[in-house]
């Protein structure tokens, strides 16, 4: 009996030395910044979901949200990256691509190096990884889909797109489910200019064009349209790689009810079909 309490004790232990970091009250470091993490109850996972904070945020405010419960109780492990720009205008950032815009480090590397280590340090699941983000954070996820495709399995940005200028292309196709708020006055879905016009959000429908042409989806009507409650969708989904969704949702600047459900149905739905 007592072999076995001690196996259980070492067991325990290393579990928790493991962990190690990434709760609210103590971050994982990087060389190039700092994370959250959250690991299901088996320890191991059985993928990766990466949720990105708005402009102003911070990540250990996510641990406690509906992406983080949804993800864990699927036995994802759930990570939360710090947007950390210390001496910029906006502290709590992220480095998206703009005009006039500029940032302290590449957070798209940032991002390659908390995934790098979380692999290392917690053992997550590098091969099913879903890379999610909310306003400036949703914008974030747009970057790494267009100029790093193969951080992420697939991609699921809201109420956030490319800022202005545009690129002119993206370097891969991509999956990824867009949502954006019909009645958004924060990140209008044609976009906005902002501090006397010298940055502007881009516009939605002209960032789903540009990956559209990159994935090679030959229409610019979708394959198909749905309409679940008070949910819009638009689906192209016989582009020559990779697919695009695109749910609208009657509310303003957030995410509709049961987002995180929808999204990781949608995640899973995509790895079935792999």
């Amino acid at each position: 009996m007592r072999i076995l309490i001690g196996l259980a004790f070492c067991l325990w232990a290393s579990g928790a030395a493991a962990q190690g970091c990434g709760e609210a009250s103590s971050p994982c470091q990087i060389d190039s910044g700092t994370y959250h993490i959250k690991l299901p109850e088996a320890g191991t996972s059985a993928g990766t979901v990466i949720h990105l904070h708005g402009g102003g945020g911070r990540g250990k405010s996510l641990l406690k949200g509906g992406m983080a419960r949804e993800a864990l109780r699927r036995g994802y492990a759930f990570i939360a990256p710090n947007g950390e720009h210390p001496t910029a205008r906006f502290p709590r950032n992220w480095a998206v691509r703009a005009k006039n815009f500029e940032h302290e480090k590449d957070d798209i590397a940032f991002l390659r190096g908390v995934l790098a280590d979380a692999a290392i340090r917690h053992e997550v699941d590098t091969r099913s990884v879903l890379l999610s983000g909310f306003s400036r954070g949703g914008s974030m996820v747009w970057d790494v889909a267009c100029f790093a495709p193969d951080f992420a399995t697939v991609y699921a940005p809201a109420a956030g797109a490319f800022w202005d200028e545009l690129p002119e292309k993206c370097q891969a196709p991509v999956t990824l489910l867009h949502t954006h708020g019909w009645s958004d006055r924060t990140v209008p879905l044609e976009g906005r200019p902002l501090w006397k016009g010298s940055v502007a959000q881009g516009d939605v429908w002209a960032s789903l064009k540009i990956m559209r042409e990159t994935n090679g989806c030959d229409a610019r009507q979708p394959e198909r349209n749905s309409v679940i409650g008070e949910q819009l969708w638009r689906h192209w989904s016989d582009c020559e790689a990779g697919r695009i969704d695109l749910m609208l949702h009657p509310g303003g600047h957030g995410a509709p009810k049961g987002w995180a459900v929808t999204v990781l149905d949608w995640f899973e739905a995509r790895l079935a079909e792999r």
